[in-house]
């Protein structure tokens, strides 16, 4: 190849300065093509001048390489590897028991068997010591034991019921002043 004048005008557009020499070291070849043909398909006729040659299939380390021989005798004895193959074995099925422990043997015996159904065991039922009515008295509850203490109740007319219905937040005011307090305080 002519080596070109430095002179010459960079018309292929902005590249580094080692890059250009490299594009002067090439443009005799660049006067067959367009610019955007060599940026589609590169510079032909630099790597081979015969376009129609087809690239090698076997590189330079697979043509060479040759893979390692064995001598062809045995160079571990029979004991050894059995020994190496026993403790091998050994080790795989500590390591599998490890890791998969048995299934514990499942208890089927309920809480009632375990703690009621026991010799001695006698249920009892304990007396009550007042007579409840479960249809007309009132749950004793937490809210019912500091009704008095609870934000935002309407008046309450009986201790006994303090959440009943009560027609009080919608009785108008002047027929509400002259009721009579209900509530005794104890």
């Amino acid at each position: 190849m002519t080596e070109q004048p430095t002179t010459v005008i960079n018309t292929t557009g902005k590249c580094m300065l080692h890059n250009w020499a490299e594009e002067r070291a090439v443009a005799a070849l660049d006067n067959q093509e367009t610019m955007m043909e060599i940026q589609k398909h590169g510079h032909r006729g630099i790597l081979t001048v015969d376009q129609e040659s087809k690239m090698e299939a076997v590189t330079t380390l697979r043509a060479t390489y040759t893979p390692p021989k064995s001598p062809g005798v045995r160079l571990r004895g029979i004991r050894g590897e059995l020994l190496e193959k026993h403790i091998a074995q050994m080790i795989r099925e500590k390591i599998q028991a490890d890791m998969n422990p048995p299934t514990p043997k499942t208890d089927f015996c309920s809480t009632t068997q375990k703690d009621f159904c026991v010799d001695g065991f006698v249920s009892v039922t304990p007396k009550s010591t007042q007579a409840h009515d479960y249809k007309n008295d009132q749950a004793v509850t937490f809210w019912s034991e500091n009704c008095q203490r609870v934000q935002g109740v309407t008046t309450i007319k009986t201790l006994k019921a303090p959440f009943k219905k009560s027609a009080l937040f919608s009785t108008p005011i002047s027929e509400r002043l002259d009721e009579i307090e209900l509530l005794s305080n104890d």
